[in-house]
């Protein structure tokens, strides 16, 4: 019997959001542990416009000169379609969604997933609202709570605020107690106001490095700053999270950041993601409580996720960029 097909979007080379192609590839069967879902939205995060470029260099792990993994897109929603022999607690019809990063493949109609890697959605939430948590929500929760240990009446200061996981950054923080300072540019100005944001910087015009002992934690989502500018911005024993950047600035902040560190008086390192699903629950509790909101800019369909990813790419979108597939 012939398989049956599916629409797929993929990518052959590194470079711009042109390298990605709708075509069409035999529809996957899964495993004796995993489960086949029929993918109804995927968020993209800052990693898949990193992959689809190859750019930071640790990108191309995966495949120096061609990338391994072709489909790009690891937070997903969807409806179970089948199951493998193994897999207890799911069945046909379940909604579900998850985070499949480093293994990737939701840009397309169904993808295979490990039945480990697999939540039940909410009734309460769309497929398009519950593929926008995954990886954004942990990682700014995370990067506050955990490696920040952001204190009430703290001062913080988030660069990139006005992105994916900096719009649940701000909302976290403000739960904390804290202040908050976001960075983005000047079209994000009066949004991170929306969510709660005290004190805005448009860092087209303003350096937020020159505040010397300003702040009691940094959090980076888009570093491009020297660690020896960060480290005058913050406050005695004030915190420094890096999240995601350039190459150079990861060594500059591994290497520098630990010695730094070392002498007790300031901690600036990198923050070490740890996708689980206790933290998507809690964040979960959090948006049904009505705590925090998922902040979605822009839906496209699979048919222009070439435009989908330079929305995202060219740093326009106010929260999180889903394609509906």
């Amino acid at each position: 019997m012939k398989p049956k097909r599916m629409k797929v979007l993929v990518y052959e080379n590194y470079g711009s959001p042109d390298e990605l192609k709708l075509r069409e590839k035999d529809k996957p069967l899964p495993n004796e542990n995993e489960v086949l879902v029929k993918v109804k939205a995927v968020s993209l995060n800052a990693s898949d416009i990193e992959f689809l470029r190859g750019v930071p260099l640790y990108t191309r792990m995966w495949g120096m000169f061609k990338p391994k993994y072709q489909i790009l897109g690891s937070d997903f929603s969807g409806i179970v379609e089948a199951v493998g022999a193994k897999v207890v607690g799911f069945k046909q019809g379940d909604e579900v969604f998850g985070d499949i990063f480093e293994r990737w493949g939701c840009l397309a109609e169904f993808v295979t997933v490990p039945s480990d890697k697999l939540l039940k959605k909410p009734v309460s939430l769309s497929f398009e609202e519950v593929a926008a948590i995954p990886q954004a929500a942990v990682v700014a929760l995370q990067a506050i709570r955990d490696k920040g240990k952001l204190q009430k009446e703290e001062k913080v200061l988030i660069n990139g605020a006005g992105g994916g996981a900096g719009t649940f950054g701000i909302q976290l923080a403000k739960l904390y107690g804290a202040e908050v300072t976001g960075v983005d540019n000047a079209g994000k100005q009066e949004f991170m106001r929306s969510l709660g944001a005290d004190n805005v910087i448009d860092y087209q015009q303003e350096d937020f490095t020159q505040f010397e002992g300003q702040y009691d934690l940094i959090i980076d989502f888009v570093a491009y700053r020297s660690i020896f500018d960060l480290k005058k911005a913050l406050k005695a024993n004030g915190r420094y999270v890096m999240v995601g950047g350039a190459l150079n600035r990861i060594f500059q902040t591994l290497i520098f950041g630990s010695l730094i560190s070392m002498s007790g008086k300031k901690d600036l390192g990198i923050l070490a993601h740890k996708q689980n699903e206790k933290d998507i629950q809690h964040i979960l509790s959090l948006i049904e409580e009505n705590k925090i909101r998922t902040m979605i800019d822009k839906v496209f369909p699979l048919n222009e996720g070439a435009e989908a990813f330079s929305y995202l790419g060219n740093g326009l979108a106010k929260g999180k960029v889903v394609i509906r597939v």
